[in-house]
């Protein structure tokens, strides 16, 4: 993950390709998918017979219990103008539990990192959610799906309902980031709609492992993705669930 990392900054800046995917907002560099083949490719060398999951080349399907769902560079958006807050994003699946999330971040140097049932970490240090019980006393992170040119108002109201209920509202631009700050405890709770899950499954094990809870939940055909601590969480849901 650190020679794509390297890759990643190295071509930071430089007048690299860009086109759009489903809309607009969506968006994919030529970084991206070579990030994405660097990645692949070693999989595929080490672990020839494990399934894979990315976000541009979608699933290579094989005979195995094991998958990886990889997104290669997650904050496409921001890399694309030249806004170094980016990861990667690696899982490995066994059946339907992830074991394995590793989160990357190339500007910040800094690993996260989690083994189903051993904890989560950055570098050495071992992670903790946050003790925040209320969400008055919160702060949240969160961002605008890429779909919401489907239903601009709809994504809107969400995001104005919940903003009067906390203390503060972060944004990154890159999901992955987002729930390593949940699980490290320096930020509070965690709302988005219509995530994939190569956005989220690696840093969902590892909030999981630093004590916390990720719930995802349909409302009006909206898949919801909330993370926090055990109380945060089941707070905030109740309210988006209104």
């Amino acid at each position: 993950m650190r020679e794509v990392g390297e890759l990643q900054l190295e071509k930071l800046n430089d007048n690299i390709k860009v086109r759009t995917k489903s809309n607009k907002n969506d968006l994919v560099t030529e970084v991206d998918e070579l990030s994405e083949k660097i990645l692949m490719d070693y999989i595929n060398q080490e672990y020839p017979d494990h399934s894979i999951l990315s976000e541009e080349s979608g699933i290579e399907e094989r005979d195995s219990k094991y998958k990886w769902i990889i997104d290669p560079l997650d904050g496409t958006t921001n890399y694309a103008h030249g806004f170094s807050l980016f990861a990667i994003s690696v899982a490995l699946k066994h059946k339907d539990d992830t074991i394995v999330g590793v989160v990357y971040l190339p500007s910040l140097k800094k690993l996260y990192y989690a083994l189903k049932g051993e904890g989560a970490f950055v570098g050495q240090k071992r992670l903790q959610v946050s003790t925040t019980k209320h969400l008055d006393e919160s702060l949240l992170i969160t961002d605008l799906s890429y779909y919401r040119d489907k239903d601009p108002d709809e994504n809107i109201n969400y995001f104005n309902e919940i903003i009067k209920e906390v203390r503060g509202v972060r944004k990154t631009g890159s999901a992955a980031l987002d729930l390593c700050c949940i699980a490290e405890g320096s930020l509070d709770c965690f709302w988005e709609l219509e995530l994939k899950p190569w956005d989220i499954a690696a840093g969902s094990l590892i909030i999981e492992e630093a004590g916390g809870r990720v719930i995802t939940f349909s409302k009006e055909a909206k898949l919801i993705i909330i993370a926090a601590n055990k109380i945060l969480s089941t707070t905030l849901m109740q309210k988006i669930k209104k």
